[in-house]
């Protein structure tokens, strides 16, 4: 009588439940994408609202000439325009720097003001690409947990002796 030894595969149900798991994936997947959807109408509001404003970037800019101010590359060089413009006209001085009587003075704070409203826009613009990038990984990890979730199956080597 010779005994064989060999091994087998068993399928044994897992340990733990997963339900857990696939519930965070099936989350992180829908919340993935409600940070995309809320991130593009986030871009696309900012850009709109700027492109209705009808700003043009001068001729004297350093990138953009003549284009319509409607995303962050636009908007940022718009308001660095602005700075130097301002600058120019009063002499180097900023805002703080003028003496209160200077008739240049409104002339600075406006431009301060506007230059804020437009590094405004650059960081809403910022700030919905982070969301959509964040979004984007959710969805990653999400689809990850779900499928690590979906595979409820054990395999373990045992040795089986035949005779």
């Amino acid at each position: 009588m010779s005994e064989n030894i060999a091994t087998a595969d068993t399928l044994e149900p897992p340990q733990k439940k997963v339900g857990f798991v696939k519930i965070a994936g099936i989350l992180g997947i829908l919340g993935g994408i409600a940070l995309i959807v809320v991130g593009l109408v986030v871009w696309l509001t900012v850009s709109s609202q700027l492109r209705a404003e009808n700003i043009t970037v001068p001729d004297d800019a350093v990138a953009f000439q003549g284009q319509t101010v409607q995303g962050p590359f636009t908007a940022y060089v718009q308001a660095d325009i602005i700075q130097h413009h301002a600058l120019k006209a009063s002499g180097g001085k900023t805002y703080a720097e003028l003496d209160r009587e200077d008739p240049v003075r409104a002339t600075m704070m406006n431009a301060s003001f506007l230059r804020a409203s437009l590094f405004t826009s650059v960081v809403s613009f910022g700030v919905a690409a982070f969301a959509m990038g964040v979004g984007i990984l959710s969805i990653l990890f999400g689809a990850a947990l779900t499928r690590l979730a979906s595979v409820p199956v054990v395999v373990r080597r045992s040795a089986v002796i035949r005779s």
